[in-house]
């Protein structure tokens, strides 16, 4: 593939407004939850903000946050890049989620491998985990494909 082509692609990558997020979003508003999208004024942007439940949600895509499931793959090619870049990303997250918790947010986050790929959960099975642990008492929640984690 081409330098132009590839830049092309990446740069046709969105940061909100994604697939799953938007999956995320209509779910959790068909249970009832409103919410803010993208408060910049809270660390790190997130993707939905629940100011009566003081938690916020990102939606993470499984390759930009390094997660280590089946969706994630190093690539072959500027291998020392991809690696400063997804690892600069892993710091800002852990930065961000401390910066959120000491505002006394709790904070939660669904990969995108819960939505797609082979360990893919149902939408309304994430909707139920991500609306036990907003009305829960829970600092931290994850939900990947095929595990949830509510920690404290």
């Amino acid at each position: 593939m081409s330098t132009t082509v590839r830049s092309r692609m990446m740069a046709g990558i969105k940061g909100k407004d994604t697939k799953p997020e938007r999956l995320i979003r209509s779910a959790l508003h068909c249970r009832g939850f409103r919410f803010r999208l993208h408060r910049n004024d809270l660390p790190g942007k997130p993707d939905l903000v629940f100011p009566k439940w003081e938690a916020v949600i990102f939606v993470h895509g499984c390759f930009w946050h390094g997660h280590d499931c089946h969706l994630f793959r190093w690539p072959k090619t500027r291998t020392e890049f991809w690696k400063d870049k997804i690892g600069s990303n892993i710091q800002r997250d852990s930065r961000q989620i401390d910066q959120l918790h000491e505002c006394g947010w709790r904070v939660g986050i669904v990969w995108e491998c819960a939505l797609k790929g082979r360990y893919r959960q149902p939408v309304e099975r994430i909707a139920e985990i991500c609306t036990l642990w907003l009305e829960s008492e829970e600092t931290k929640m994850q939900v990947a494909g095929n595990e949830a984690r509510a920690t404290d």
